[in-house]
């Protein structure tokens, strides 16, 4: 359909995720705080090495997405279809690596903006690679290559 097709990166994506249990750690080795050696740090956000973290992170951005009216597929929990008033929109998410592809600039423009105030994005325009497939684009849309298999659409 001649759609651009767009990539951004969430910086420090588990971040963004609350934790909803308490969750406690040893102070950091360089971060002793020396009256109080013995104390602990509970955490308000989830580490990357925390087994939540993943969840919380993708239940922070589902959240945004669904307030902002996209709607979660049935059959892919990472994509997310927005389509109201002419616009249509497709949010494909795999842990802080997003591709979205859509039918209006002014659409994406707001919506990128938004997303940016919510969440530390990095801009990485149109995708070359994703999930170690090379994107390629052709007069007839985009084709997908990797080594071990071969998609196109």
């Amino acid at each position: 359909m001649g759609w651009p097709l767009y990539q951004v990166n969430v910086n420090n994506a588990f971040l963004h995720g609350s934790i909803l249990e308490d969750i406690y750690m040893s102070q950091p080795p360089s971060f002793v705080n020396s009256h109080f050696p013995n104390y602990v740090c509970k955490l308000h956000k989830a580490l990357c090495s925390f087994k939540q973290a993943p969840r919380s992170w993708y239940n922070a951005l589902k959240d945004f997405l669904i307030t902002y009216r996209f709607l979660n597929s049935r059959f892919d929990t990472f994509l997310f279809v927005y389509n109201r008033y002419g616009v249509v929109a497709y949010f494909l998410v795999y842990v802080d690596d997003i591709l979205l592809i859509d039918n209006n600039d002014s659409f994406f423009n707001v919506f990128k903006t938004a997303l940016a105030l919510k969440f530390s994005l990095r801009d990485l325009g149109s995708p070359h690679h994703f999930l170690a497939m090379e994107i390629l684009p052709t007069s007839h849309g985009c084709f997908f290559h990797s080594s071990t298999m071969y998609v196109s659409y």
